[in-house]
């Protein structure tokens, strides 16, 4: 085999191990590909899904119907998802009362155990559950953490956010997530 053959050989090879890991990488960089999927999510009703809670227990989104929910893509090794996670709790904890849930979805390789400590250490005051693919999926696909959809009343999407936003955009959004809907409209009353 020729030098020229080995050289090509080696190169194809390393062409086909990137292509084959890109996709994997770049979610766990906080690359994302294309918001484009993700953008025609607004409006339209949030994706039902069942996990399992840290402690064990399958959590639904429809279990939070009426409610204003932020559904927060996350992880143990996202830097941004340190910083904004004690702004949920801080929120969690004012807008609760007015029928305001976070919840988090852990897209980690984790155990469960390590992300079980991970929100322990951090103050979590909201439900983390152990995220599945199929899930991200359903959004849209999550290849950037943190990734946020804010969830009206009545299960629609009212705002997506990718990345780390500042404290003040994410109350903007939770209020208008809490201010729409027709759940919205009758407790006003």
């Amino acid at each position: 085999m020729s030098r020229n053959s080995l050289v090509w050989i080696v190169v194809i090879v390393a062409v086909s191990v990137m292509l084959v890991a890109a996709p994997y990488l770049a979610r766990r960089a906080g690359v994302a590909k294309s918001p484009s999927r993700q953008a025609e999510i607004k409006g339209q009703p949030a994706p039902e899904f069942a996990l399992e809670s840290l402690d064990g227990k399958t959590v639904r989104l429809s279990d939070f119907r009426g409610k204003a929910v932020l559904v927060n893509f996350w992880a143990t090794w996202c830097q941004p998802c340190k910083i904004e996670m004690p702004w949920f709790e801080e929120m969690q904890k004012q807008y609760g009362p007015n029928g305001f849930q976070v919840l988090g979805i852990a897209m980690d390789d984790a155990s469960k155990e390590d992300i079980a400590k991970f929100a322990k250490d951090m103050g979590v005051n909201y439900p983390i559950l152990v995220g599945k693919e199929a899930v991200g999926d359903a959004y849209g696909g999550v290849q950037f953490l943190p990734s946020s959809f804010f969830i009206d009343r009545d299960g629609k999407v009212v705002d997506r956010v990718f990345g780390l936003k500042s404290r003040s955009e994410i109350e903007d959004d939770i209020k208008a997530a809490m201010g729409q809907g027709r759940a919205a409209l009758t407790v006003a009353r």
